[in-house]
């Protein structure tokens, strides 16, 4: 068998099915070439898919070699039993389930399904708790802060105030020094008026 006008699969078949087939080569693309690498040229990807399917050597017979091309036949040794692969026709069928099997696969996935509803349960209640705990302590510190600057307003009214009466004060001290003043400069003056009189008879 040659390889004109057959496509790569159905050479593979073939050659599966006889164990060999014949190969004719142009000369122009012989000219060059050692016999291993017409055979490989000529013969890919069907070449691969051989030499690795083989279980002994592959022989090939030169058949003839003339001006326009060259032929040659490769020979597939047979293959051993034991190196044929096996292979299970069709995936290994599941075993039947018990009615008291798919109970407890039921039971197991309803403990599964509320175990995790816990848990999601469970983290919104920590979550809560995370944000009263943030919002306690920001109303706190609000509130220490509130009564922080209502202290510190008391404590500045209160300092004005004794400011204050202590400046009313100095001012009232300083009018009955005053008057006391005048008082003093009346008494004396008239005290000193009737020597004067006298004094002028």
């Amino acid at each position: 068998m040659t390889l004109g006008g057959l496509n790569n699969r159905l050479l593979f078949l073939l050659v599966l099915e006889t164990g060999k087939f014949r190969i004719k080569v142009p000369a122009d693309e012989a000219s060059g070439l050692s016999l291993s690498q017409l055979i490989v040229q000529n013969t890919l990807p069907v070449a691969c898919l051989l030499f690795t399917m083989a279980s002994s050597d592959i022989q090939v017979k030169e058949l003839e070699k003339r001006a326009s091309g060259q032929a040659f036949e490769l020979i597939l040794s047979p293959r051993s039993k034991e190196s044929v692969p096996e292979f299970p026709l069709s995936p290994p069928k599941k075993k039947d389930l018990s009615l008291e099997e798919i109970q407890k696969k039921l039971e197991a996935a309803e403990e599964r399904r509320k175990s995790h509803e816990a848990e999601v349960l469970k983290q919104l209640a920590e979550k809560r708790e995370h944000e009263k705990e943030v919002l306690q302590k920001a109303i706190e510190e609000n509130n220490n802060f509130s009564k922080m600057a209502e202290e510190k307003l008391t404590h500045k009214m209160e300092a004005n105030k004794e400011n204050r009466e202590a400046q009313m004060a100095a001012k009232l001290e300083r009018l009955r020094e005053k008057d006391k003043h005048i008082e003093e400069v009346r008494k004396n003056k008239e005290s000193k008026d009737p020597a004067d009189e006298t004094e002028a008879d």
